[in-house]
């Protein structure tokens, strides 16, 4: 293993839960070098923190062990996990839908169930509602810094059998109408990031400068439609206008150029939240 060892919770940073985990895993090795992927997944919302593991797992090197807990069936009869991506990284962490873009879009080797008799704090047998110190810290500092082999984890489980949360694939209509979902949003500057790929709208036949009929719908109900000019970034676009762009994880986003389109329209994430994109007549705004 690498001895790098990434967190992510929905805990927030305003106790001492966080600080609990990194105690544990220093405990195990102070040798183990401990990173943040966030701390600030809404609570219990697991679809985004399956999101954020895919959004930064093919970054780190092959080794790094990610601790991810969002957990609201703590204490319930679900179970704890290891997954060891295509790529060579671990992900420990509750078997409740927190693998679903990993397994979709990155790949899953090997799954095996943490064996709780051998990988969880000592001491700590009578408490049932903070897994995420007692087992996924102290199982992913053990993988981490060696002291446990992947196949000590526990026994091997099928990769198929691995809870999924719903998954709508994109796809093309009649060549090119392009349909998707609302992922997630690029919280902090309000843009809109789909589940399209660029080699769709390379599919479709859509180029930089073209300009495009935007549709937004929360399952049935219209929310927003507009057209707009697909740019490689925001310098194509002037300030206060909406643009359709390549993200960082090469899917396309919407935005407004210096705003937030989530709060503009007031617009959310997941399935239920879709985006139909088609060829409009050329824009100019003057």
């Amino acid at each position: 293993m690498g001895k790098n060892l990434v967190l992510q919770t929905d805990f927030g940073v305003c106790d001492g839960a966080v600080s609990a985990m990194y105690g544990v895993a220093i405990s195990v090795d102070p040798n183990l070098r401990i990173f943040d992927l966030t701390h600030e997944i809404p609570q219990f919302d697991i679809w985004e923190g399956s999101y954020r593991l895919y959004q930064t797992i093919s970054y780190w090197p092959k080794g790094t062990v990610f601790c991810s807990v969002v957990d609201p069936g703590v204490g319930t009869e679900r179970l704890s996990v290891v997954a060891e991506t295509v790529e060579g990284q671990y992900i420990v962490t509750p078997d409740n839908g927190t693998l679903t873009h990993i397994k979709q879009d990155v790949g899953i080797r090997q799954v095996r169930e943490i064996d709780e008799k051998v990988n969880r704090l000592p001491r700590s047998g009578e408490s049932y509602t903070f897994h995420g110190r007692d087992v996924y810290a102290y199982t992913a500092a053990r993988l981490a810094s060696g002291v446990i082999s992947f196949e000590e984890v526990g026994r091997e489980l099928e990769v198929q059998d691995i809870i999924q949360l719903d998954y709508s694939e994109p796809y093309l209509e009649a060549g090119d109408i392009v349909h998707g979902n609302i992922d997630i949003l690029d919280v902090r500057f309000g843009n809109l990031w789909t589940n399209i790929p660029r080699e769709l709208f390379k599919e479709a036949e859509i180029e930089y400068g073209d300009s495009l009929e935007v549709t937004i719908a929360n399952d049935t109900q219209q929310v927003y439609k507009n057209i707009m000019t697909f740019g490689r970034s925001f310098a194509d676009s002037h300030l206060g206008e909406p643009l359709l762009y390549v993200n960082s994880l090469d899917k396309l986003g919407v935005a407004i150029n210096q705003g937030s389109f989530a709060n503009a329209y007031r617009i959310e994430t997941g399935t239920n939240w879709k985006i139909i994109i088609r060829r409009a007549p050329k824009i100019v705004y003057t």
